[in-house]
C-alpha cells in the first residue's frame, strides 16, 4: 500500500493490562453461564447499555434486553442442548477474545428452516471489552453460513470459494 496508512488498534491500544485478570473472570464466568442456558439473570456477566454487534444475518442489539429478547431467546428455541465450546481465548487487559463452537440440536425453527432434529455446529469468533467488572461491547461473527449447509441450504447456491479448493473452478488472476 502507497502513500499513508489507516491508524490501527484504535480501540485497544490505552488498555489497561492490569485488568486482565477480571476480564478472565468475567468471560469464564459469562460463558459458563451461556453453558447454564440462563437468560434472565445473564445480566450478572453483561451491563445493562452494552452493544452486541454481530455479522450479517445476526444483526445488533444495543442493550441487555434486547441480547435477551432478540438474540439470546430465538437461539435457544431454535438450538436446544446447547453447549459453548471455547476452543482458543485470549486476553489483553480490559480485552478478551475466543473462538469456537456450539453444539446444540436443531429442535425449532431456524430462518424459515422447520426443526431438523440433527446435532449441528455453530462457529463463532467473539471479541469483548469489559468495563467496571461487565461486558460492554461484544463483536461478534457466527458462521450461519455453515449451519444452515448442515441444514440442507447453500445459501452460496455452489458459487462458494470452495469450489476453487476443490479445483472444481479456477481462481481469477489479477491483472499485471
Amino acid at each position: 500500500m502507497k502513500g499513508s496508512r489507516p491508524e490501527q488498534a484504535v480501540l485497544s491500544r490505552d488498555t489497561d493490562l492490569s485488568k486482565t485478570e477480571e476480564t478472565r473472570r468475567v468471560i469464564e464466568g459469562m460463558v459458563d453461564g451461556l453453558n447454564d442456558h440462563r437468560i434472565d439473570d445473564i445480566g450478572q456477566f453483561f451491563a445493562q447499555s452494552f452493544r452486541w454487534m454481530g455479522n450479517y444475518g445476526c444483526g445488533t442489539k444495543n442493550g441487555l434486553r434486547e441480547f435477551q429478547d432478540n438474540w439470546q431467546r430465538p437461539f435457544q428455541a431454535a438450538f436446544s442442548d446447547k453447549v459453548c465450546v471455547d476452543e482458543a481465548r485470549l486476553y489483553m487487559g480490559e480485552w478478551a477474545a475466543a473462538f469456537g463452537r456450539q453444539e446444540a440440536t436443531h429442535s425449532g425453527e431456524f430462518m424459515g428452516i422447520a426443526p431438523t432434529g440433527k446435532r449441528i455446529e455453530i462457529r463463532y469468533m467473539d471479541f469483548w471489552k469489559v468495563e467496571d467488572g461487565k461486558i460492554a461491547d461484544n463483536w461478534v461473527m457466527v458462521d450461519f453460513p455453515h449451519v444452515l449447509a448442515q441444514l440442507g441450504h447453500d445459501v452460496f447456491e455452489n458459487e462458494g470459494w470452495e469450489a476453487f479448493d476443490r479445483g472444481d473452478k479456477t481462481p481469477p488472476r489479477p491483472e499485471v
